[in-house]
């Protein structure tokens, strides 16, 4: 059964200077570089036809491409922190896409996502490290100058079931057309 996100991918030159940030927190497992992303719907373990409708209303979505801006870092999980993050600008046009799909896997009986959507790249996951090493890392490494990019298509991943961190693997894309 895949394991099944619709996302954007991150270009290859904004990776390398996200890559940039990696070390020096204690605990933190860090994603590689070719993996990064930003989920729009996390869709789950899915069985192979559901897999193929969703693969194929995807293709339903009419947007346009649209400027994605990444503004910084955070870490996620308050005090006991779990992942350190580049945080994503949440633009109209990319909210709307991720609420049009979220409305997509309603519709076909995926239960609501339970939490908030907040636009990141996850950069590292934390086991075992303190609010204040995080602290210390992000008052070190926590400024980085906004990137941006234009997002000309979205993807459907699948990966292993694991911890999280991929490898991810597209399934198949889909262009946002002017």
């Amino acid at each position: 059964m895949p394991r099944l996100f619709t996302g954007l991918e991150i270009p290859a030159e904004i990776g390398q200077s996200l890559s940039n940030l990696r070390g020096g927190l204690p605990g933190a497992r860090w994603i590689d570089p070719e993996n990064y992303h930003v989920t729009l719907r996390f869709i789950g373990d899915i069985d192979g036809a559901s897999a193929n409708e969703i693969a194929s209303m995807l293709f339903r979505v009419d947007r346009k491409p649209f400027e994605v801006k990444v503004q910084g870092l955070t870490s996620f999980g308050g005090r006991k922190p779990r992942a350190v993050v580049a945080t994503i600008a949440p633009s109209k046009p990319l909210m709307e896409l991720q609420a049009e799909l979220e409305r997509m896997m309603q519709r076909i009986g995926l239960d609501p996502e339970g939490r908030k959507f907040i636009p990141h790249v996850t950069l590292a996951r934390l086991h075992d490290a303190t609010d204040r090493d995080v602290a210390d890392y992000l008052s070190i490494r926590g400024y980085f100058p906004s990137k941006a990019f234009m997002a000309e298509r979205f993807v459907l991943f699948s990966s292993r079931a694991s911890t999280g961190g991929g490898p991810y693997v597209v399934e198949d894309a889909y262009e946002l057309c002017e």
